[in-house]
């Protein structure tokens, strides 16, 4: 894929990609209170701490949401239409979600499952795939 969107790197979420880039999962979580937070920010809205740290997590997780988009909005992403975007809940902490594809593999591509077999409440495990020499993202494979 051409023109693909890839994220960018800031001194917030820069612990969390060069997690990702040695194939670990992290979460941002608040040192004052435990609570994790996702996205990564410099303060705890729940405590208002400033310390934080950034254990690993075990990457399991259910599907929370999902949609395909039809048809795809972004150019960049037409010639692998259709596929999945989905939204897991950690097992760690519900309440912290994150969004991706669902593949078969983790080298396979963003269309390699079919939607219609996605189900709300599936078990996932993350995995990583590389698409750019430094950008590793978390996707998700049935577990």
């Amino acid at each position: 894929m051409s023109d693909l969107l890839l994220p960018e790197f800031d001194e917030e979420t820069a612990p969390f990609w060069e997690a990702t880039a040695r194939e670990s999962l992290v979460v941002q979580r608040c040192d004052g209170c435990s609570r994790f937070r996702f996205p990564p920010r410099p303060a705890c809205p729940w405590c208002q701490s400033f310390e934080f740290s950034w254990p690993a997590v075990s990457g399991r997780a259910t599907v929370w949401s999902f949609v395909v988009p039809h048809p795809p909005l972004l150019p960049a992403y037409a010639e692998v239409a259709p596929y999945n975007v989905i939204v897991v809940a950690l097992d760690e902490d519900p309440t912290i979600r994150m969004v991706g594809n669902l593949v078969a593999s983790a080298d396979a591509p963003i269309n390699s499952v079919d939607p219609s077999t996605i189900e709300i409440g599936m078990p996932v495990q993350v995995v990583f795939q590389r698409v750019a020499d430094d950008v590793v993202l978390p996707r998700w494979v049935r577990a």
